[in-house]
């Protein structure tokens, strides 16, 4: 076949038996157009490409069409070689059958949890509880009947069930209806009838699968629940997860973690403690307060931060002030020179391998430590050996302010860590407005019993005038969409452009009729989107869709951060 015109010089007598009354040489235009290029782009790079394979359909079959040049003596009227391609046809059909057969008949595992189940039915006599529990789990079996699976229920909250990868699409495209039904339940007290849904498509092995669909359940409590995730190819498909959180935590837990915690610190020849990138007052505080258990048990500690956002300015020279903190606070140098394989890192204020100040520190120490707040994502650190995550928490701040609470060597806060953990309260729940709880003020309680400047928290609060303005007009530029959704952006680009898009979407939320609010900026060449939300707009499922690099959380409400290359 000649490579410019699609002209056939010459054909076997399979090739005419197979496609004798087909127009290949229009079926074919396409594809010796992409082959071309291809050979193109490979001479310009002098990468050899003596062969391509292409997928193509012709009528009711699939072939795997091999093509490569070959040496023509054939000539034009300007008396050049005539470009030549050789194509190999090899009917495919039966086998990508098979295989698409093998791949549908592929065993899904998954896991359905009943959110908050303890809390639903404690306040509810017996008979209620087992018609609430009967028209739930009759719910979730019809369902997983519709696509042909087999169910057990493994424990009072949690049911198993198998079923073929060819009705996950099925699944899919009906966006996981159990979710919505169970919502629909009608129960006694406030809590609502919520479903975690765990579903691994992907694994070598049954255990493989299992052990993945437990990861993949963890995954989903740990964003708060009321939702479903599938695992997959490699990633984690997200589905559903509108509905607000409730406060489920239990104080046995928090005890716990701060026994286990205390043992591990006394156990370890050094410990390091790191925030989140870019860090902001939740994070300098709870810092601060895992300092001061780690010096209660007579060992010593240092805080690694190697930056920070105009927010924590006024806060950084506070801490530059206190004689206690001039050598606690390290940069990354500092902190790779000091880690080992025995070290303890805790972790503050996120969960993320890549959002951590100091990414490379993950990989040098086998103990890490995570206390956080904010709904649990994909690329959450797996190899922790303790954990205190709870998305029902206002912010780290109040995580660690209840593991204090419970140290045996009952840990006394100065005053200063005592404002900086009160101003992280503060800042995630925008003054005590949003995602606030019973615990939360008990936390704050307990804090504001170490004399508490309060004036001195606000100062670090403040912003300069030209700051405010510049929010002010990104605020003004905002278009509203569908009523309720502002939408603006800050067209400088600046290395504080993240924090005036963070701000100015929570400036957004004031407004009334405004329920979500996306603002974009720019920092360098990394495009920065803040979303907020303070209703049933969730913000994280939003922005998971895009292609993430990097992203924050903040408890002020369903909140992200994210940066775009």
């Amino acid at each position: 076949m000649q490579k410019k015109t699609g002209n056939l010089i010459w054909k076997s007598a399979s090739f005419v038996t197979e496609f004798g009354n087909i127009d290949i040489k229009n079926i074919l235009a396409n594809v010796i157009q992409e082959v071309t290029l291809e050979l193109a782009n490979g001479e310009k790079k002098n990468t050899d490409k003596p062969v391509i394979y292409k997928q193509i359909r012709i009528g009711k079959k699939d072939y795997q069409v091999i093509i490569e040049t070959v040496a023509s003596k054939i000539r034009n009227r300007k008396k050049k070689n005539v470009g030549m391609l050789a194509m190999y046809f090899i009917d495919n059909t039966s086998f990508l059958e098979v295989s698409k057969r093998f791949e549908e008949t592929q065993m899904c595992l998954g896991i359905i949890m009943i959110d908050s189940y303890e809390e639903l039915v404690q306040n509810i006599g017996q008979e209620e509880k087992v018609q609430l529990v009967t028209e739930i789990e009759t719910k979730i079996y019809e369902w997983i009947s519709k696509i042909d699976g087999i169910a057990l229920k493994t424990d009072n909250n949690r049911i198993v069930f198998i079923f073929e990868q060819k009705y996950l699409d099925k699944i899919i495209e009906n966006k996981f209806e159990i979710l919505k039904a169970t919502k629909d339940t009608e129960t006694e007290g406030v809590i609502p009838t919520t479903l975690s849904i765990a579903i691994c498509a992907e694994g070598n092995s049954n255990s493989e699968k299992f052990k993945a669909t437990i990861d993949a359940m963890d995954l989903v409590l740990g964003r708060g629940g009321d939702q479903a995730v599938i695992r997959r190819k490699g990633k984690y498909e997200f589905y559903g997860g509108k509905k607000q959180e409730v406060e489920k935590r239990t104080k046995v837990k928090a005890r716990t973690v701060a026994t286990a915690l205390e043992e591990l610190i006394e156990e370890a020849p050094n410990v390091l403690i790191m925030g989140h990138s870019n860090g902001d007052i939740d994070s300098m505080g709870s810092s601060l307060g895992v300092y001061r258990i780690v010096k209660s048990l007579g060992k010593d500690a240092k805080i690694v931060n190697n930056t920070y956002g105009m927010t924590l300015k006024d806060f950084i020279e506070a801490v530059e002030k206190e004689e206690e903190y001039k050598d606690v606070i390290i940069d990354k140098t500092q902190a790779l020179n000091l880690v080992n394989q025995d070290t303890l890192l805790i972790i503050v204020d996120t969960h993320k391998k890549s959002y951590v100040e100091v990414p490379e520190l993950l990989t040098k120490t086998n103990k890490i430590v995570v206390i956080d707040h904010h709904r649990r994502g994909p690329d959450y650190i797996e190899n922790s050996i303790l954990m205190f995550h709870e998305v029902y928490a206002s912010s780290a701040a109040e995580l660690v302010t209840e593991l204090l609470q419970y140290t045996k060597n009952n840990a006394q806060l100065n005053s200063f860590e005592a404002e900086s953990l009160y101003a992280g309260i503060m800042v995630d729940t925008k003054n005590f407005t949003f995602k606030t709880g019973v615990r939360t003020f008990e936390a704050a309680a307990y804090l504001r019993k170490n004399d508490i400047d309060i004036i001195k928290v606000k100062k670090w609060f403040q912003s300069d005038l030209e700051s405010y303005n510049v929010i002010a007009e990104v605020v003004k530029n905002t278009e509203v969409i569908r009523s309720t959704i502002g939408i603006s952006s800050y067209d400088e680009n600046d290395e504080n452009a993240s924090l005036i898009c963070a701000k100015a979407a929570d400036e957004l939320l004031t407004i009334s009729d405004i329920t979500a609010s996306f603002v974009i900026g720019m920092v360098k060449d990394t495009a920065c989107i803040s979303g907020r939300s303070i209703g049933d707009i969730n913000v994280q499922l939003i922005l998971e869709k895009l292609r993430w690099r990097r992203a924050s959380y903040s408890s002020r409400s369903t909140n992200h951060r994210n940066y775009y290359r």
